[in-house]
């Protein structure tokens, strides 16, 4: 995705010399961290291995993007999302896996890929719980991952899904270290049309507050806006105006 990302750099610095700005609009990349294809095991006998392999790779790629201009980067993940669904990790024991250690095996791989990070460079993680076509995959709270994720894991933020109730309660942001750590809530859908009313937003952040400072959230929706070329099931229009939403309730709580 390195060539992704060039590309996007090069339109965002021409939208800087348009408007004058500091820094580029945006800088940034997301790619998936869970494997596709073949099972690791039919190569790696031993996971240990493989679990470090894949850290030292994500470090190349950390690295890699930087080289290439990026400042911002953000790890799209679904392996938090999963550990929090029941019924997920049932039918991962059925499969014969064991996802128990899991957690902490996770937190030590991201926290290796990451840890040479130049110091201006931001790292953020989005915890998906499935985006295709208006429809998910994981359902459960934070509950039985946040400590391992928000004080075990050295990312600088994390975008957490919290449209549905699915998500469940805000009661794990107890868990985030005081300082610059930030969490972005993600209560506007991605997924669907009808636009939330103002109010309701900020009473969900006003909940969020009472278990992590404010000065230490953030908003957006709660996912992109489709993870295929399918599309959710709203118009662009419809999708302008979510983002428009987001930025408007956020001058409203935090400020300009």
């Amino acid at each position: 995705m390195l060539d992704h990302f060039r590309f996007l750099k090069k339109q965002c610095d021409t939208a800087h010399v348009t408007a004058e700005d500091d820094d580029p609009v945006a800088r940034g990349a997301a790619f998936p961290r869970r494997p596709q294809g073949r099972s690791p095991k039919e190569v790696y006998p031993d996971l240990e291995p493989f679990f470090e392999d894949l850290g030292k790779t994500y470090r190349k790629a950390v690295k890699a993007f930087y080289d290439a201009g990026c400042r911002y980067l953000q790890f799209d993940d679904t392996v938090w999302a999963y550990l929090c669904s029941q019924d997920e990790l049932q039918k991962a024991r059925e499969r014969g896996d064991n996802p128990d250690g899991l957690q902490e095996i996770y937190a030590r791989v991201i926290n290796y890929a990451i840890a040479e990070r130049p110091a201006d460079m931001v790292i953020t993680t989005h915890v998906c719980r499935g985006n295709f076509r208006s429809t998910w995959i994981s359902s459960g709270g934070y509950e039985p991952v946040a400590e391992t994720m928000l004080a075990g894991t050295n990312y600088d933020g994390y975008f957490l899904e919290y449209d549905p109730d699915r998500a469940g309660g805000f009661e794990l942001l107890r868990y985030l270290p005081k300082g610059n750590k930030v969490v972005v809530v993600g209560v506007i859908t991605s997924k669907f049309g009808e636009l939330e009313k103002k109010d309701d937003i900020k009473r969900r952040l006003e909940e969020a507050a009472k278990f992590a400072p404010l000065d230490q959230l953030a908003l957006s929706p709660q996912c992109g806006f489709a993870s295929t070329e399918e599309g959710n099931i709203l118009s662009e229009e419809e999708q302008w105006a979510k983002l428009r939403l987001a930025v408007e309730v956020a001058n409203e709580v935090w400020g300009k």
